[in-house]
């Protein structure tokens, strides 16, 4: 049975908010929200490889947060099920849905086996999570095609 949330869990989880606050990470999470909309592994992969560039501290910085916070929850640090919740980790479903379909091409052209591995296995941990990352691909699909459409026109 998993462990009941602590006023321990709930301080990690305002700590990880007040992270997500400051003015870089601001600018990374807008950046990852309204301008990377990979459509294939490789524009991930030319992002994740430009050493230097704005774009790639961003895809870093980020993915590296969401990572870290996962990693607490994978490992007892903080309750999974209160970390999960979309107010507490919504954004991280969100980023997460907009690689996922190119995630296993990502990984072996990177050779990097466990990239979004934190991430992919806090989310696949609960019954809850597997069910928002279905909800959220969905979303992300339906916003991918208005943008298309959009461009389109």
């Amino acid at each position: 049975m998993p462990k009941k949330p602590t006023a321990m869990d709930a301080q990690l989880i305002l700590h990880l908010y007040d992270l997500r606050r400051e003015a870089e990470m601001r600018k990374a999470r807008n950046w990852w929200l309204t301008q990377f909309w990979p459509a294939s592994a490789d524009d991930f992969i030319q992002i994740g490889s430009n050493l230097g560039a704005q774009e790639n501290n961003w895809l870093r910085q980020v993915a590296g947060y969401w990572s870290m916070a996962a990693s607490f929850a994978l490992n007892g640090a903080l309750n999974a099920d209160l970390f999960l919740q979309p107010a507490n980790s919504g954004e991280m479903y969100f980023l997460y849905a907009k690689i996922h379909p190119y995630l296993k091409e990502i990984r072996e052209k990177m050779g990097e086996p466990e990239i979004f591995g934190n991430i992919e296995k806090v989310i696949n941990s609960t019954k809850y999570g597997r069910e928002r990352l279905k909800w959220t691909l969905k979303r992300v699909e339906a916003l991918r095609e208005k943008r298309a459409a959009a461009k389109a026109s």
